[in-house]
C-alpha cells in the first residue's frame, strides 16, 4: 500500500471521533493491540461498517498479520487514537 493504514485510520478517527464507524476502526484497533487477548473481534461487526471503513478494517488486519502491531508506530497510533476518542 502507498498510503500507510496507520495513518489513515488515524485520519478517520480524528475526523469524527464519536461517529460508528470510528469506534469500530478503534475497537478493531484496541483489540489487535492485545497479542495474548487472542485478537478477539466481532466479525459480524464488519457488517456494520461501511464498505470504506471496511477495507481500512481488512488493510489494519493485514497489518496485524505481517506482525507490524508492535513498536512505537503502533503505540504512538493507538495513542493517537485514544486520544481522539476520548476527546
Amino acid at each position: 500500500m502507498t498510503e500507510d493504514v496507520l495513518q489513515r485510520v488515524i485520519a478517520k478517527i480524528e475526523a469524527d471521533p464519536h461517529s460508528g464507524q470510528s469506534l469500530l476502526l478503534f475497537a478493531l484497533a484496541k483489540t489487535l493491540d492485545m497479542p495474548r487477548g487472542g485478537h478477539m473481534y466481532m466479525l459480524q461487526k464488519l457488517r456494520e461498517m461501511t464498505s470504506d471503513t471496511r477495507a481500512l478494517a481488512y488493510a489494519l488486519m493485514e497489518h496485524m498479520a505481517e506482525g507490524r502491531n508492535t513498536g512505537p508506530e503502533w503505540d504512538a497510533a493507538i495513542a493517537r487514537m485514544e486520544k481522539a476518542i476520548r476527546g
